[in-house]
């Protein structure tokens, strides 16, 4: 994705409300979207929204609302949470229905959150809320192809085509002259599906409506993408492409004989006791709890419950659900090195060129990116948006202090990044 891109974030909202609309679809900091919960939706427009509600973390401060604080140790400095909540609170007066947030310190968590996760009963948005984390799910498909690397099972350097004969070919396409490494770093070449102007119509703009639950296999949105020329010849420049990581998720597929669900549950969910992250293939539902995910697909228009989605249409490049708390863990294993062995963990770090305009220190590794911030801290992560949704998590190198960060709209003003809060506060 790099047309719509999500990885950049000078202001939360704008990133991640631009994701999504652009046809980034999953990739950073971007677009602010709708997550979807449990019961059957109508693609009606929402009531309109209540006078937006401020929070704060743990110990309440006047005017606002408690949230929680969890973990042993101190609890993160007061000063970091007060510049958090005081971001969150500015993105719910944008406008953007309800934003959520989990600073971990050293083993110590607090979330804030303002706004609302129901624009209908006023319900405020929990720790415990699951969301959609769009492009976040590519830090799990790299770690997994990068755990098949050290088992021997597979090799960075193997082409595409080894694993997927005859599936990346046409109008200039060839999967032999493509490594699973450009893949992960999004140096293929291949074209995004997500840049097909039916695609975006269909997923980010008002034909949302009629094909929200549509189903889709790995193959159909690779055979999208085959009917575009590459964007470049493998390995010369980068670009975003959604299409990387389906590929990637069929290569673990091939590899394992395994389903990408199956691996990623049995490789990271289980071991880590993520029980609040789950690859929903099909299922069109949320996990409870969860709020609700909003979007307008035209500025100033109804806006629309999009909860209920079949994610199938991002598969592995951004389909799983999880929390900020769980995201968080996730983050922090992999960051540390439980999940990867050093040589696995230095490839997994190991930036290649890109596009300042999409990731901000124009430095993309596998699955991750660092992003320094304008007080110097150097964080990792990642940042997803996708229909109803947009988060960001980012972590400190060594593994001390992370942030997750949910939207559930994809429109508001200009707001403070809550990444900056979090790193650059004491």
């Amino acid at each position: 994705m790099q047309s719509a891109s999500e990885p950049r974030t000078r202001t939360v909202l704008g990133a991640l409300l631009a994701s999504a609309v652009a046809g980034a679809l999953l990739a950073t900091p971007a677009a602010a979207q709708p997550h979807r919960p449990g019961s059957p939706l109508t693609p009606s427009a929402a009531p309109a929204a209540p006078a937006p509600a401020t929070g704060t973390g743990t110990g309440t401060e006047a005017g606002t609302r408690a949230a929680t604080a969890t973990g042993a140790g101190t609890r993160p400095g007061a000063a970091a949470r007060a510049a958090i909540q005081r971001a969150l609170d500015d993105i719910a007066r944008s406008g953007t229905p309800g934003v959520l947030a989990t600073l971990d310190d050293r083993g110590s968590r607090w979330t804030g959150e303002a706004g609302v996760a129901d624009l209908r009963t006023g319900r405020e948005r929990q720790a415990r809320d699951h969301f959609r984390i769009g492009s976040i799910t590519k830090s799990y498909v790299a770690t997994v192809i990068l755990q098949l690397e050290a088992e021997g099972v597979l090799d960075l350097d193997d082409t595409v085509e080894r694993w997927l004969p005859g599936v990346v070919t046409g109008n200039g396409h060839d999967g032999s002259a493509i490594t699973v490494r450009q893949l992960l770093n999004h140096t293929s070449g291949v074209k995004s599906y997500t840049d097909d102007p039916t695609h975006l119509h269909n997923f980010f703009g008002a034909g949302f409506l009629k094909h929200r639950y549509d189903d889709y296999r790995p193959a159909d949105l690779v055979r999208i993408a085959m009917r575009y020329a590459p964007d470049f010849a493998p390995g010369t420049s980068w670009y975003y492409s959604n299409t990387n990581y389906v590929l990637a998720g069929m290569i673990i597929e091939k590899a394992t004989g395994n389903s990408f669900e199956h691996e990623v549950d049995h490789r990271l969910l289980r071991p880590l006791g993520l029980r609040n992250t789950v690859t929903p293939r099909s299922t069109v539902t949320m996990p409870r709890p969860a709020g609700r995910g909003y979007a307008m697909f035209e500025p100033g228009g109804p806006v629309h419950d999009v909860t209920e989605l079949n994610a199938t249409f991002t598969w592995a490049a951004g389909d799983m659900i999880s929390t900020t708390g769980d995201t968080g863990r996730f983050l922090r294993a992999l960051i540390t090195g439980r999940l990867l062995p050093p040589a696995q963990q230095k490839e997994l770090t190991t930036a290649v060129a890109a596009d300042p305009a999409v990731v901000e220190d124009g430095a993309y590794a596998l699955g991750i990116y660092p992003r320094t911030l304008s007080c110097g801290v150097k964080v990792w992560g990642h940042t997803g948006g996708t229909t109803g949704s947009g988060s960001e998590a980012f972590i400190t190198a060594d593994g001390k202090r992370s942030l997750v960060t949910n939207v559930n709209g994809n429109w508001g003003g200009p707001a403070p990044d809550p990444v900056e809060a979090a790193f650059c506060t004491p």
